[in-house]
C-alpha cells in the first residue's frame, strides 16, 4: 500500500454498524480516491504517504450527503429578497418595498421563500402586494416551492386573465368572479408567469451555481441527490466541471422531473439520460409527483383539509401514475416520488405493491411523507420502499400548538401524524434526510439538531412538535451517512469509513454522537473532502 493522503483524527465514527474497536481508530489512509487502510495512529506510523493531515481533537465521519436538493431550480427560487426572516404581512411588504425601490426602473420585483403563516387567516391576493411595488411586475415564490403570488403587473404581462385547464393539478385561482387572486398553485400555473420573466443569462448562473457548491461543501456536505433536471441543467454541470480544477466540490446523484401528460414516448426520453454524468456528477434515477403540498391545499388527503382541498391528485389520473412507476421499475431504473399526504403515500404504496415479482432490482423511494396514519407506517416497512424525510420542514413550518398554516390546515389528528421519522426507524425503514434547499436552508448541521429536538435548534423556548417522532443522534447521523448511501443504492461504495469505499469525509469540531443537539447546530465543519481532495478547510491541520 502506498497511500497518496494519511487522515488523523482522534475520533473516527466509520458508521458501518461494528462495534467500537480497541484501540480506536483514528487513522484513515486513502489511495486513488478510495479508502486503503483504516487503523489506529501507531498503525498509521507504518503506511508511507505523500501527505499527512493531522486534524487533533477532530472528530471524522464519512462525507455528509443531503437526500433532497434543487441547486439548478434553486437558481430561479432564489432571485430577488430573501422573505423567509418576515414574521408578519408588514415585514413582506416593506422588504418588497425596498427591493422594488432599489431595482431600476420597469424591472421585476422578485421575492422569494414567503412563509403563508404572515397571511394569518386572510387569503393570499395580489392587492396584499401591487402597491408597494408600485404597479410593476411581482413574482413572490412561496417557501414550499409549489405556489407563487403574482402582481396585477406580472398577470397583465402574462396575459392571465382567467382560470386555465392544465395536464396536472395545477390552478390560477380565482375569485368568485372568475377574476385571477394572483396566487399560483403548482409548476404548470407559475410558469405562465416564469416564462415571461427575463432570465439570467448563462454565465450568471454558473456563476450562482458554483457559489451555492462551494457553500454547500464549507457546510460539511460531500454529496447531494438532486431531484431536478430543468432545461440546461446538464449543460450547467458540465461547464462547471470543466472550470474548476479538480471538479465539482459535491458529488451529485441527478433525477429529472416525470410529469403528468407524459407517455411512453417521453417516458423512453428521460429513461435515455440515466447514466450521462461526468466525474462527479450522474443522471442516476427519475423524480415523480403524486401530489402538492399542504400549505397551498394541493397535498392528497384521504379528507379534504379544513379548507375542503387538497382531495385531488398530481397526476389527474392516477393509473398513468402507476403506469409511469411500471415503465421505470420494469427497467431498473430508480425513482423517487414526492408524497406529502396520506393519501398520496398510499398510492405509491399501491403503485410498487401491484408490481410484478422478481423485476429488476433498483431503490425505489417516497419524498416528504408529512402525514401518515397508523396503517401505512406497516405497508411501508414491508414495501421495502425508501423513506426520504426533510426535519427542519417540521420545525420550521409547523408549530407544536397546531396554530400554524399546516397544522390548522390538517387538523388535530393528522397534525400529530406529522414526520414521523422515529416510527418510520422502529418499523425497520431506511430513512434518508435532507433539506430540500431551497425550500429550507441546506446546512446539515442545524438539520440534525432539529431531527433529534423536533423543534428549531438554538430556540429552547420553543415546544417541540410531536417530541415522540425524534431521532437519536445516531439515526440522524445515518440519515446522512449510512442510510443516504443506501437511499442512493450506494451502499457498496459509499456511506462509511470502509476500506475499497469513497474516500469522501467530513470533519467537525464537535462529536456530533455526544453534543448537545444545541451545540451541534452551531459547531463548525473543519473541512470535507471528497475522493480524499480537500474540498473546503477550515483550520490549519498539521500537513
Amino acid at each position: 500500500m502506498n497511500p497518496d493522503l494519511i487522515i488523523l483524527a482522534d475520533t473516527i465514527h466509520t458508521m458501518d454498524g461494528s462495534p467500537a474497536q480497541s484501540p480506536a481508530l483514528q487513522a484513515v489512509a486513502v489511495q486513488d480516491g478510495v479508502i486503503a487502510a483504516v487503523g489506529s495512529r501507531s498503525d498509521a506510523e507504518n503506511w508511507p504517504a505523500a501527505e499527512v493531515i493531522d486534524f487533533g481533537a477532530a472528530v471524522l465521519t464519512p462525507g455528509l450527503v443531503d437526500c433532497h436538493v434543487h441547486p439548478v431550480f434553486g437558481l430561479e427560487l432564489t432571485r430577488g429578497t430573501d422573505l423567509s426572516g418576515a414574521a408578519d404581512l408588514a415585514g413582506v411588504r416593506a422588504l418588497l418595498r425596498a427591493e422594488a425601490e432599489a431595482a431600476p426602473s420597469g424591472d421585476w420585483v422578485r421575492g422569494w421563500g414567503l412563509d403563508p403563516n404572515v397571511f394569518g387567516s386572510a387569503a393570499a391576493h395580489r392587492e396584499l402586494i401591487d402597491d408597494v411595488v408600485s404597479g410593476r411586475p411581482c413574482l413572490i415564490r412561496l417557501f414550499d416551492g409549489h405556489s407563487a403570488l403574482a402582481s396585477s403587473g406580472a398577470l397583465e404581462l402574462a396575459g392571465i386573465t382567467g382560470p386555465r385547464a392544465f395536464d396536472q393539478a395545477s390552478e390560477v385561482v380565482c375569485d368568485h368572479s372568475g377574476r385571477p387572486t394572483g396566487l399560483l398553485l403548482e409548476a404548470a400555473a407559475i410558469e405562465l408567469v416564469a416564462q415571461v420573466m427575463p432570465a439570467e443569462s448563462f454565465d450568471e448562473r454558473k456563476a450562482r451555481l458554483a457559489e451555492f457548491f462551494t457553500q454547500f461543501a464549507r457546510s460539511g456536505l460531500t454529496g447531494a441527490h438532486v431531484m431536478d433536471c430543468g432545461e440546461g441543467s446538464l449543460e450547467l454541470f458540465r461547464a462547471l466541471e470543466d472550470d474548476l480544477d479538480g471538479g465539482l466540490p459535491l458529488r451529485l446523484r441527478i433525477s429529472p422531473w416525470c410529469m403528468p401528460g407524459s407517455g411512453e414516448e417521453d417516458w423512453q426520453r428521460l429513461a435515455e439520460q440515466i447514466g450521462l454524468g461526468g466525474r462527479r456528477w450522474e443522471v442516476a434515477g427519475i423524480k415523480l409527483f403524486v401530489d402538492g403540498t399542504v400549505d397551498n391545499g394541493t397535498a392528497w388527503l384521504f379528507e379534504p383539509d379544513a379548507y375542503g382541498a387538497s382531495v385531488a391528485p398530481f397526476w389527474p389520473r392516477p393509473e398513468e401514475y402507476a403506469a409511469a412507476v411500471r415503465y421505470f421499475a420494469g427497467r431498473g431504473i430508480p425513482t423517487a416520488t414526492h408524497a406529502i399526504g396520506d393519501a398520496g403515500v398510499a398510492a405509491v404504496l399501491d403503485a410498487f405493491e401491484s408490481l410484478p415479482p422478481g423485476g429488476p432490482s433498483a431503490v425505489h423511494r417516497i419524498e416528504h411523507l408529512e402525514t401518515v396514519p397508523d396503517a401505512l407506517i406497516g405497508r411501508f416497512s414491508r414495501s421495502g420502499l425508501v423513506a426520504s424525510m426533510q426535519p427542519t420542514h417540521c420545525t420550521h413550518y409547523s408549530r407544536a400548538d397546531h396554530t400554524d398554516n399546516w397544522s390548522t390546515r390538517l387538523g388535530p389528528e393528522r397534525a400529530n401524524n406529522a414526520w414521523r421519522c422515529a416510527d418510520l426507524r422502529a418499523a425497520g425503514t431506511t430513512l434518508g434526510l435532507g433539506s430540500d434547499w431551497p425550500i429550507a436552508p441546506f446546512e446539515p448541521l442545524p438539520i440534525l439538531a432539529d431531527a433529534q429536538l423536533r423543534r428549531r435548534s438554538g430556540r429552547p423556548g420553543e415546544q417541540p412538535i410531536v417530541p415522540g417522532q425524534a431521532l437519536t443522534a445516531l439515526q440522524a447521523l445515518e440519515g446522512y451517512t449510512s442510510h443516504a448511501a443506501m437511499a442512493a443504492g450506494e451502499w457498496a461504495v459509499a456511506g462509511s469509513v470502509t476500506v475499497g469505499k469513497r474516500a469522501d469525509f467530513t470533519v467537525f469540531d464537535v462529536d456530533p454522537l455526544s453534543v448537545a443537539p444545541d451545540d451541534l447546530a452551531a459547531a463548525h465543519v473543519l473541512a470535507t473532502l471528497v475522493d480524499g481532495r480537500v474540498q473546503h478547510l477550515a483550520v490549519e491541520a498539521v500537513r
